[in-house]
């Protein structure tokens, strides 16, 4: 129903109309060619040239890596098809499978719970099912390494330990553990937006209540709960800390010891491998996102009734209290454990706080420095829509899908080869921390552009100023509380970020997830407890913050 202006009070007011803005003059080169490339609305050439060196830049390292796999030499890649991918292909592949399979039945089962079903305490439970997502994955594996491991508390207790933790099932059940609120918040999140008349129309024509479940609810969750184990499956690709502390082979851990052992294009092989996986994970996504959708084709919506378990839910709510006792409970009682036995040890000495401080600088300068670079990428993809624009954004948002290993390399091989005097520096983090994080830059900065209208960016050019000028004073005051956002999650992630810190760490410069791996490597856990506790204190309260606000 369309309503004219007038009926409602509305009146145009008479603006003039702006002057059409000067067209932009290129060097020796073609106008229609340039229109052409920019569909007709091309940004100013200064925008232009910096959003394709933050693409180019972006990607530097990953097509690095791929340029000195491409020259290692035939030998090289024949020997390592013989002996190495095949086991470390076979040990990464079944991991991911098994904990992408695991991790879509707890989340799955576990939104369902409550989300749909008559659970006491919901709202808590939403609130304690995420947690695990803020907490790094190598922190729980070291919190358990404390209960489990051969100086574990189970050990000192009991004698022995009757869970072997340094297996494929041991770490199944850590990554399981911390990764399954991938699928759990993106499938909760498709629940509260299902409408109830699709159930209801079901049941009207006399499906029962299971017939309802598998071809309703089930077709209509399908993109989420593929959504959820494409993500899970990219971040078990991508671990290294959960399989390196746990002795688990794959292809993160192999690629670090080949780092350590100076044998750099034996790395560089097998991060080409790793990334022709992730590569394919992320294929086979795009490709089944687009065989079915389902959508709402009216404006009739109603939230979904609350299911009565009745006999059933003390079952569903023992099956929510053992994975919140598994993935939070414990995890955080052993670190204060272990925290107030460091406290009372001298943990917290000056060192600490150094480490501390190092973490906090590091990160803190590659959040800024992501929504520096974020803002022209964001702005020509939002408003210059087009083929250079689009390649920009992929550009400059290609690492974030990839392992920190791999980017690690990347850099490595820059710095050491092409800008030796900043090798060793802790630039090199900087520069790791927005290779991987600048796509949640992207991210926040896009959806808060998305928010203004084009009219504002007009009227701003109608008054006569350039693009960039448009971009610094205009847009940028509108979309920084997006912005900010973006900001505090590239901070918590660079934090969290342990095998680029590895490979990059200047000497003597240690950060918070560096004392953790290290002290735990090395079963003094009454040092590494009061670190990794604190990452977890940093991780939760600023995601919690971003959890309320968007």
């Amino acid at each position: 129903m369309e309503i004219a202006e007038a009926d409602i009070g509305l009146q145009r007011p008479n603006i003039p109309k702006a002057e059409p803005r000067p067209r932009l003059r290129i060097p020796n080169g073609p106008r229609p060619m340039w229109d052409g490339l920019w569909e007709g609305n091309p940004p100013g050439l200064p925008l232009a040239v910096l959003g394709l060196v933050i693409g180019v830049v972006m990607a530097a390292p990953i097509t690095y890596v791929l340029w000195r796999s491409a020259s290692a030499g035939t030998h090289t890649w024949l020997r390592l098809l013989d002996s190495g991918i095949p086991a470390l292909l076979w040990s990464t592949v079944t991991l991911t499978l098994a904990t992408t399979l695991l991790s879509v039945l707890v989340g799955v089962s576990l939104a369902w719970l409550v989300y749909r079903c008559d659970i006491p305490g919901r709202k808590v439970w939403r609130w304690l099912l995420a947690l695990p997502l803020m907490m790094p994955s190598y922190v729980g594996a070291v919190a358990y390494i404390m209960v489990l491991g051969p100086q574990g508390l189970v050990r000192s207790a009991l004698g022995e330990v009757p869970f072997n933790l340094y297996s494929f099932s041991g770490v199944l059940l850590v990554l399981t553990l911390f990764k399954f609120p991938y699928v759990f918040l993106v499938v909760g999140a498709a629940l509260r937006r299902m409408n109830r008349s699709f159930e209801e129309t079901a049941r009207a024509q006399g499906l029962g209540p299971w017939a309802v479940f598998w071809r309703v609810t089930i077709p209509f969750l399908r993109p989420a709960i593929g959504a959820g184990a494409v993500l899970t499956a990219l971040c078990t690709l991508s671990e290294f800390g959960v399989v390196a502390l746990l002795r688990y082979n794959t292809f993160t851990s192999a690629i670090y010891y080949q780092m350590e052992s100076f044998n750099r294009t034996a790395a560089t092989v097998l991060s080409t491998v790793l990334i022709a996986l992730t590569v394919a994970v992320l294929g086979f996504e795009r490709t089944t996102r687009k065989r079915r959708r389902f959508h709402q084709t009216n404006n009739n919506y109603r939230s979904l009734e609350t299911l009565d378990l009745g006999a059933w839910r003390p079952l569903g709510l023992l099956w929510v209290v053992v994975v919140v006792t598994l993935a939070v409970v414990v995890p955080l009682a052993v670190l204060v454990y272990w925290s107030v036995q460091g406290i009372n040890r001298g943990a917290l000495d000056s060192r600490f706080w150094v480490y501390g401080l190092n973490s906090v600088r590091v990160a803190g300068w590659a959040a800024l420095a992501a929504v520096a670079l974020a803002l022209p990428v964001v702005y020509l993809r939002a408003r210059h829509p087009s083929l250079p624009s689009a390649l920009m954004d992929k550009l400059s948002g290609s690492g974030y899908a990839l392992p920190g290993v791999v980017v690690g390399l990347g850099i490595v091989f820059i710095f050491n080869t092409h800008i030796p005097w900043l090798y060793n520096t802790a630039l090199l983090l900087v520069v790791a921390y927005l290779v991987r994080f600048m796509g949640q830059a992207l991210h926040y900065g896009d959806a808060s552009l998305s928010l203004i209208s084009p009219r504002v960016d007009e009227a701003a050019r109608g008054l006569g100023y350039p693009p960039w000028k448009v971009l610094v004073k205009v847009i940028l005051p509108l979309i920084s509380p997006g912005l900010l956002a973006g900001a505090a999650l590239v901070f918590v992630s660079a934090i969290k970020e342990l095998p680029a810190t590895l490979v990059l760490r200047p000497p003597g410069f240690d950060t918070l997830a560096v004392r953790v791996w290290v002290e735990s490597s090395e079963a003094i856990y009454h040092m590494a407890a009061p670190a990794a506790l604190l990452i977890v204190l940093v991780s939760v309260l600023p995601m919690r913050w971003l959890l309320s606000r968007y």
